[in-house]
């Protein structure tokens, strides 16, 4: 939907869906119930996530065209499309998994130049289209960067042509995750002065690779919006997207803390734990497993605060102790009021739905116009219930 920052969507990832006809599925029913809670008569916009498959099944006989006309009906439109998870992401183990393939491989690249085929059929006009995606690989597999960088341009190249052809303004989304290939906003730069340096035309590349940036990603990074978003943007990267997602924190001194975070362990999605110490330094344990096993060690002891990659819905906090970083979230949409030209691309993305405890799980269509609500609404609270030390939102 449009509203005062650009437009807003949910990140249809939420719903288990693989395959073409799954996917469509979740839209002609999860989807429109959704759009009748909040649309509130407007076009109604969708966030779509398209595996591999269901993006090659889209553009085979005529689907393609048969989409649109159904958007056309139902007063939907699309501008933008995950291009995170290439395959299952529901039901199985996930875990590092979601970076394969990475942008070493081929098979990203095609699968990417995929979306944009079908986001620049997709989006309207005026409105511009994005792709979001990994931020290159995940730390531990040692990717070959000079060969993701190589496929990057490539694609900038493809994106670009493809603007020029559609009369659409086309932008792919780097991600800076926790334990990526780069997670903060020293490594994003880093990361793209070696992009723009193999790139003969350096303001293509700026102009159709950007950042896709998710607030729960960098307050876990213990990095506010104006010390991340604000200086990416100051430094001429596009924000191609923001996605609206908020992280769990906790003081792991506390016994009934790391009672509560168990509840949070499961099997499917890595939730790194990012831990820090009173002087400031910074601690990355790849998943919760880590985490709790770090206390008994003295190191582990010393920190005075956890953030967990779990994303929580926008508008519900965890019981105490937990907290979540949704401020981080508000202040971003602040600052992106305060200087609209930030971005226009807004998502709200809390795909945990299927492995949320059981205190924080409704109705799957109620808690996504929930959070609508909560974007929509600034005077929402933004301040947690249990102020404290473990406190961030």
């Amino acid at each position: 939907m449009h509203f005062d920052l650009g437009h807003l969507a949910y990140c249809t990832n939420i719903h288990p869906a693989e395959s073409w006809a799954e996917t469509f599925g979740v839209l002609s029913s999860h989807t429109l119930k959704v759009r009748d809670q909040v649309a509130g008569g407007g076009p109604f916009a969708i966030g779509l996530r398209l595996s591999a498959r269901a993006a090659r099944e889209l553009l085979a006989d005529g689907e393609l065209g048969r989409f649109k006309d159904w958007l056309a009906r139902q007063e939907c439109y699309v501008f933008t499309i995950n291009g995170f998870p290439y395959g299952d992401f529901h039901g199985t183990r996930v875990k590092e998994q979601v970076y394969r393939p990475d942008w070493v491989d081929p098979a990203r690249l095609e699968y990417t130049k995929e979306l944009f085929t079908i986001v620049s059929e997709l989006v309207p006009a005026g409105v511009g289209g994005s792709v979001s995606t990994l931020p290159v690989s995940f730390k531990a597999f040692a990717c070959d960067e000079e060969i993701a960088r190589g496929h990057l341009v490539e694609l900038a190249d493809f994106v670009d042509a493809l603007a020029e052809i559609s009369d659409r303004d086309l932008h792919l989304g780097l991600e800076p995750e926790p334990l990526g290939h780069f997670e903060n906003t020293e490594e994003t730069l880093r990361f793209f002065d070696r992009l723009l340096a193999d790139a003969d035309d350096h303001e293509r590349v700026k102009r159709r690779i950007g950042i896709n940036y998710d607030c729960c990603h960098f307050a876990l990074e213990y990095e506010d919006s104006r010390s991340s978003l604000e200086v990416l943007h100051a430094e001429g990267l596009r924000i191609s997207k923001i996605h609206l997602s908020s992280a769990l924190a906790l003081d792991p001194r506390l016994p009934e803390s790391i009672e509560a975070i168990r509840a949070f362990d499961e099997p499917t999605y890595l939730h790194q734990v990012i831990a820090r110490h009173p002087d400031g330094r910074i601690f990355r344990h790849p998943d919760l497993p880590e985490g709790i096993a770090s206390l008994d060690t003295p190191a582990g002891r010393q920190a005075e605060q956890w953030r967990v990659h779990f994303h929580i819905p926008l508008d519900a906090e965890p019981a105490a102790p937990l907290a979540s970083t949704r401020r981080q979230v508000r202040e971003t949409l602040d600052l992106c009021r305060a200087d609209p030209a930030i971005c226009s691309h807004f998502e709200i993305e809390t795909y945990t739905w299927d492995v949320l405890p059981a205190g924080l799980k409704r109705p799957i269509e109620d808690q996504i116009a929930a959070e609508y609500r909560w974007v929509l609404n600034p005077l929402q609270p933004t301040t947690a219930p249990n102020p404290g030390p473990a406190s961030a939102g």
